[in-house]
């Protein structure tokens, strides 16, 4: 082997032997960076993902509010007698909005604006309407899903606190001092 070949060889090992990987002081900060971005970013990311749910689920239960209006029997003092949650999975069964599970005469039906909220529904006021209850609603979905409803209610609660009815207006503002912080929130929409 010649002189030059021995040099670029001794050369390129000694490069090599320099460059073996990183050091644990730079793998640390890294992982450092990389932490503290994801605790910052995943909450973020969850907050943003319910809200963007929003007009999807209001749009749903808009649609069932008027779908149940129409189809109810004109002229009866109590055409929401028979009105239950099954009534409402039936129509979200293949929704990609809901998820459904249990049997058919008791559905379990899950709305995905809070961790396992969901949605029921009853007769109210003597089969004269009906309520869907919402419980677990997270506080960033709170005002929106009441502002999304409200046009097809003729009565809401926030965890028990009227926030519209004949005598009440509906305020987003006041809504949202309702709601409180985590998937704690509770709506009732009634509706005739």
């Amino acid at each position: 082997m010649s002189h030059q070949h021995q040099n670029l060889l001794f050369l390129v090992h000694r490069n090599f032997q320099r460059q073996r990987g990183f050091s644990l002081i730079e793998v640390s900060i890294v992982t450092a960076i990389v932490l503290l971005l994801a605790i910052i970013g995943i909450p973020a990311i969850g907050s943003y993902v319910i809200e963007n749910k929003v007009p999807k689920v209001g749009e749903e239960l808009a649609r069932f509010v008027l779908q149940t209006k129409v189809n109810a029997p004109h002229g009866s003092s109590e055409p929401y007698l028979g009105i239950a949650t099954s009534s409402f999975a039936n129509t979200v069964r293949e929704s990609s909005i809901f998820s459904v599970s249990g049997t058919e005469a008791s559905p379990k039906v899950l709305h995905g604006l809070g961790k396992a909220g969901e949605v029921t529904v009853a007769s109210a006021d003597l089969g004269a309407a009906f309520a869907i209850t919402l419980t677990n609603i997270n506080h960033v979905a709170c005002p929106a899903i009441a502002s999304v409803l409200q046009r097809v209610s003729d009565s809401m609660t926030v965890d028990g606190t009227t926030i519209k009815d004949a005598t009440t207006s509906y305020s987003a503002l006041a809504t949202e001092a309702l709601c409180t912080k985590g998937d704690v929130n509770t709506f009732v929409f009634t509706a005739s």
